[in-house]
């Protein structure tokens, strides 16, 4: 089992080694489009919801909410008279015209959606390991079964402590191989920028090794691998939790947690499955910490000698949107937390790397891959440095990205002044 674990962890590597540069293309787009800015809240507390989405209604088109619940949608025009659906687990679904949006400033409100157990008859599984499996069984039921071409958005930051060290944004396209096919997912370069302060990291370069790989590869569905295994499933101890609801829908909610007689590091989480389909609509889970030692030489690829890296939290995310009764990859996210000290220094730092991925468009692509094969993404790749793609506000176009945090945005508006500096 531990030859397979550290396997799994072969593209979500922390690398402590300095960077391997690439040529990035860059492309133009058109500006036929309206933004829409806003932030999506709990209707009654009025907390933001983080990773709420929100969907063109009648296209693949959308985007998802920043940490802050902040939101910022391009509309093409040809949909400006369509509607938004504004979706969240746990909540209830809301309809909002497009024509009655403000340019910015909208403010929409969920409202928590009760589910009472009647509604989902947890009688139909014998326990709820019976009912994971079953989410693997059905995958050719729930998941695409064809090619499709997919357009994302990926942010990868690294912190020390609360400040912003460096800042990773791209547009890229995937071309995701179907669900029931041993092949794997492309991932084509499509723009991108990069600005990284090396003065503040302690002479050793973090870097999140993989880039989009890191996100994709969250995608469970299709690569099960990488937390369940026919095998592995039996390494965990599952129950079930009060059910929920997603898009009006009732949703299982199973805990796992890896058995004590495991000792390497697996994983702990939660699964939301459609009661109706049983695909997987969500999943939150992080790695077991007890032995960190054994988690730091997962992760720790390359290091000087005199530097002790310990993690403090590890965290992934993976959510599924649902169109004609497929279950699609939508977002993922990973969160790591280090402590890094040094021999002989009194005081450690602590990083925290963040990567996110969110698709905006898609279509089915029963072409194959036709771009140049140059172009593809390596899954060992280090994203290059290019700081001069902050200094255009409308760098994106059309392109529907996450919108920046407030600390993100102090980042770029750093950035922006240093270019304007150079350039006067």
């Amino acid at each position: 089992m531990k030859s397979l674990t550290r396997c799994n962890y072969n593209c979500l590597w922390l690398c402590l080694l300095f960077a391997i540069f690439l040529t990035l293309p860059v492309v133009s787009q058109d500006t036929n489009y309206t933004e829409y800015s806003g932030e999506i809240l709990d209707g009654e507390s009025k907390a933001p919801l983080e990773a709420a989405s929100l969907v063109i209604k009648g296209t693949n088109i959308s985007t998802i909410c920043n940490s802050e619940g902040d939101f910022l949608l391009k509309v093409p025009n040809e949909h400006k008279n369509r509607s938004i659906i504004v979706s969240y687990l746990g909540y209830t679904s809301k309809e909002v015209m497009i024509p009655r949006l403000a340019a910015n400033k909208n403010r929409i409100m969920l409202s928590a959606k009760v589910t009472n157990l009647s509604e989902v008859n947890l009688m139909a599984f014998s326990d709820a390991k019976a009912l994971v499996r079953a989410i693997y069984e059905k995958v050719d039921e729930n998941n695409p079964t064809e090619p499709n071409m997919m357009t994302a958005f990926y942010r990868e930051t690294i912190k020390r402590r609360n400040r912003n060290v460096s800042l990773t944004e791209a547009v890229v396209d995937l071309y995701k191989q179907p669900y029931n096919s041993n092949k794997r997912d492309v991932v084509v370069l499509n723009k991108a920028r990069k600005s990284t302060d090396y003065r503040r990291l302690d002479t050793v370069a973090f870097k999140l090794q993989g880039g989009p790989f890191s996100t994709l590869y969250l995608d469970i569905m299709k690569y099960p691998e990488y937390i369940f295994t026919k095998e592995s499933i039996d390494d965990y101890i599952y129950n079930f939790q009060p059910p929920t609801a997603i898009k009006g829908k009732p949703v299982y909610v199973v805990s796992f947690a890896q058995r004590e007689t495991i000792l390497e590091p697996l994983f702990k989480g939660t699964l939301f499955i459609d009661a109706e389909s049983l695909a997987l609509t969500n999943a939150q889970y992080s790695i077991n910490l007890e032995n960190k030692r054994d988690v730091s030489d997962l992760f720790v690829k390359k290091k000087p000698r005199d530097v002790i890296v310990e993690p403090v939290e590890v965290e992934y995310q993976v959510d599924y949107q649902e169109k004609d009764g497929k279950w699609y990859y939508g977002y993922g996210s990973v969160s790591l937390t280090f402590k890094v000290s040094k021999k002989r220094k009194l005081f450690n730092s602590v990083y925290t790397l963040a990567a996110e991925m969110a698709v905006t468009d898609w279509e089915a692509n029963t072409s194959g891959f036709m771009g140049n094969p140059q172009n593809r993404l390596n899954p060992s790749v280090v994203m290059v440095d290019d700081v001069s793609g902050f200094s255009d506000p409308d760098f994106w176009g059309a392109y529907n990205v996450i919108e920046p945090e407030k600390s993100i945005e102090s980042a770029i508006n750093k950035i922006q002044k240093k270019l304007r500096k150079k350039g006067s």
